[in-house]
């Protein structure tokens, strides 16, 4: 949302104001910090081990107060956590407009990605204008009805965020061996936890000891259903690197300066190759098959030998690394957030 809230605060005809429901404080303050972005109003949300009905619940009340104090004449929302559902069906109840970033990701499995895929398909039966990264986004939401009007294929503003982060000089702030290659893990989702996330574990200990030669980086997300299982099967890895989570600048550091990437992130799919990085997906499934299409992703699930089969492979052979390192991302060309403030710009005038 940074592109579009800093696009939106240059246009004189817009009264911006920018409320963080703070669902995950840790990852929210790091990027507003790097954007310069002050959020007008801090529902302070976050709970440890919050459930999820606890959360719903909760920011639903706080919402109420807000929207019947701020009298907003639109409300922009992005992707699928469960503040952006909450968001849109206390709007629903206001009767104000939503305008969905990143809308009509879709894998058409309620389960898979868990709770996400319900929440954006939720968001989207209730936005009034739904900003599509792409033409496959858009067909999805023509399959479920969306009038074509009310859809503006306009990129994806990770992108625009992206771009604006690796001009930068930008430092992972941990000391790496620049002469070994990085592979750079992320795993958190929820569909995951248990057996599913010990076989990824189990993959990465492969792979780590079939080649000593390669670093590997991994930021350990602080749920216990991660974090416990990471230290305990990678842990005594010695060129297996865990750590805390990123902040958003040193992460994008990462990215760029990792050899391949292993994660079950939506959002890494779409950076990555922008940066010319392979990813390999730890899900069965995705919402951003653009990227499978062009051959910059793989799925490979949490299945040990797929995952071990496909990052060895990238390691060994550089003819196959180059297929999927080509740099190419059909996310987005860095104007996204333009599109959408020109959207909202021709409505309200």
């Amino acid at each position: 949302m940074a592109p579009i809230i800093l696009g939106l605060k240059k246009q004189p005809w817009a009264d911006v104001r920018v409320l963080a429901t703070a669902q995950h404080r840790h990852m929210l303050d790091q990027v507003l910090n790097f954007f310069s972005i002050d959020p007008d109003i801090d529902l302070d949300i976050m709970r440890p081990n919050q459930a999820l009905t606890t959360l719903t619940a909760r920011l639903l009340l706080d919402l109420d107060d807000v929207l019947q104090t701020e009298k907003p004449d639109v409300v922009l929302v992005q992707g699928d956590t469960t503040t952006v559902m909450t968001v849109a069906l206390a709007c629903f109840y206001h009767r104000i407009p939503i305008g969905h970033v990143e809308a009509g990701l879709r894998t058409w499995d309620m389960q898979n990605p868990f709770p996400e895929e319900a929440n954006r398909v939720i968001a989207g039966k209730l936005a009034r204008w739904h900003f599509a990264p792409t033409e496959g986004s858009r067909q999805n939401l023509l399959r479920e009805g969306v009038s074509d009007s009310k859809i503006i294929v306009t990129g994806n503003t990770v992108i625009d965020a992206l771009l604006i982060a690796v001009a930068k000089n930008l430092e992972i702030g941990i000391e790496l061996d620049d002469n070994k290659r990085l592979i750079l893990i992320t795993s958190h989702r929820r569909e995951n936890f248990g057996e599913p996330f010990r076989n990824i574990c189990r993959a990465l200990r492969t792979l780590a000891e079939r080649n000593h030669d390669v670093h590997f980086l991994y930021p350990v997300h602080p749920n216990p259903n991660v974090k416990n299982v990471a230290h305990e099967m990678l842990g005594k890895c010695p060129n297996i690197h865990l750590c805390e989570p990123l902040d958003y600048a040193p992460f994008v550091a990462a990215m760029k300066r990792s050899y391949l990437i292993i994660s079950d992130s939506g959002g890494v799919q779409e950076e990555a190759p922008a940066l010319g990085k392979p990813v390999l997906v730890l899900r069965d499934e995705t919402e951003r098959p653009e990227a499978v299409e062009l051959g910059v992703v793989k799925l490979v699930g949490s299945n040990y030998d797929r995952i071990v089969k496909e990052a060895q492979s990238l390691l060994d052979d550089e003819a196959a690394y180059r297929m999927m390192a080509r740099g190419i991302s059909p996310y987005g060309d860095g104007h996204s957030a333009e599109r959408i403030v020109e959207t909202l710009r021709a409505h309200f005038s």
